[in-house]
């Protein structure tokens, strides 16, 4: 049977980046995503929010340290992660989403940045230039392209 993790939420910080290290050296973070969606009940429409934890791992996590505060609009893709632990001989568990590629929204003006982050977690990824309004874009790809498609081809389809 085939399976799918994949994630793509954008909305707003609920509170400033928590940046730390794990032994190891490598950075974390993590930020609070409220994400709206209008919905009708009734006649009206009514504004619902869904309130989401998301880990940021190496270089997007200390991207997302510098450059993102509490009200930042940011793009996440990742994958869901149940994280579970106990307290107080209680079990508790709670669904993460484990980012592996930021985008930074909004304007300098607005306090946002046009560029992004992104990186593998643990597993590790590197950082490399891309296009986004004329910002650097760090995402995994291993390939580079200044448009942040597909490398340029000589076959032009038209």
């Amino acid at each position: 049977m085939a399976s799918f993790n994949r994630v793509i939420l954008v909305g707003n910080l609920t509170r400033d980046p928590e940046l730390r290290y794990i032994p190891s050296g490598t950075a974390v973070s993590d930020i609070g995503l409220a994400v709206n969606d209008r919905i009708k009940k009734g006649d009206q429409w009514v504004d619902e929010t869904t309130f989401v934890d998301i880990t940021l791992w190496g270089r997007t996590a200390e991207i997302a340290n510098e450059y993102l505060s509490k009200g930042s609009p940011v793009l996440i893709e990742g994958r869901l992660k149940l994280h579970t632990w106990e307290k107080d001989g209680q079990k508790h568990s709670k669904l993460r989403v484990t980012c592996d590629r930021m985008q930074m929204l909004g304007s300098r003006e607005g306090g946002g940045a046009g560029g992004g982050g992104g990186g593998r977690g643990a597993r590790g990824g590197s950082s490399r230039g891309g296009a986004g309004g004329g910002e650097p874009q760090y995402d995994d790809s291993e390939q580079y392209s200044p448009a942040g498609g597909p490398p340029p081809s000589d076959d032009i389809p038209f």
